[in-house]
């Protein structure tokens, strides 16, 4: 899909890889609504791509929550236009430090399960459909690799991220034909705050810059040919054009 001109909706948008995904969008010239929880720092993100020439807006709301998916949609929609991108990144893990799966509350899995599956369904449910009227749209779902390895103590999150990747890959065998390209993509370890709270040990060297993944994803989006619908794409391995 041709990136310029288009109107593209992020969530978790406020740091990491959401933040890298709008900045970037927006320089390759989308018009971007980004979606977090904390007003402030989104608003910080949004004032820097404003000052690169980009055009971005904030959107204060909370994925999670089912009173305000139409919200959230309705408000992209009226600053962007038509949404024909569409990235859920907004992720929780749960309760840190991470725990045993038998150790976990039904209730915090419930949360995890909101935030990273249902409340990127809902979202998708508002938009998918003008999308497919209009025949194009690309929906994108941030993975893990914790969606296909078993990693103790990442029970919730892991069991949200592969309920996701299958969710993704049903949505693209009904869009089939539409014009929609439905992806999810693994971004491998990044040098994040998220991965800080679950991996406070670890040697962020050897972690990827969310900018760098950023790219990837980007590039993910605009060749339709190397990443189909339906597909599982992981992005240490995506092969950027030189």
């Amino acid at each position: 899909m041709k990136i310029q001109g288009q109107g593209a909706l992020v969530t978790g948008a406020s740091r990491g890889l959401g933040r890298a995904l709008a900045e970037q969008l927006a320089a390759k010239g989308a018009r971007v609504a980004l979606v977090a929880r904390e007003a402030g720092p989104l608003r910080d993100v949004v004032t820097g791509i404003r000052a690169r020439g980009g055009e971005a807006h904030a959107i204060a709301g909370d994925i999670a929550a089912k009173a305000a998916i139409h919200a959230i949609a309705g408000q992209a929609q009226g600053l962007v236009g038509e949404i024909a991108i569409a990235i859920h990144n907004a992720s929780t893990l749960g309760p840190t430090p991470l725990r045993l799966l038998l150790d976990t509350e039904c209730e915090d899995l419930a949360a995890v399960l909101e935030t990273n599956l249902v409340g990127p369904f809902r979202l998708t449910k508002v938009l998918a459909g003008a999308m497919a009227i209009r025949g194009a749209g690309v929906i994108v779902h941030i993975s893990s690799d914790a969606a296909v390895e078993p990693y103790p103590r990442w029970g919730a999150y892991g069991a949200s991220k592969a309920a996701q990747d299958h969710l993704s890959k049903i949505l693209a065998a009904e869009l089939d034909g539409t014009g929609v390209r439905v992806l999810a993509v693994d971004p491998g370890e990044m040098d994040t705050v998220m991965h800080a709270t679950a991996v406070p040990d670890a040697d962020r060297a050897t972690l990827a810059r969310p900018a760098d993944v950023a790219a990837r994803i980007v590039h993910m989006i605009d060749d339709d040919v190397q990443a189909p619908s339906g597909a599982r794409l992981v992005a240490p391995r995506w092969e950027l054009a030189t």
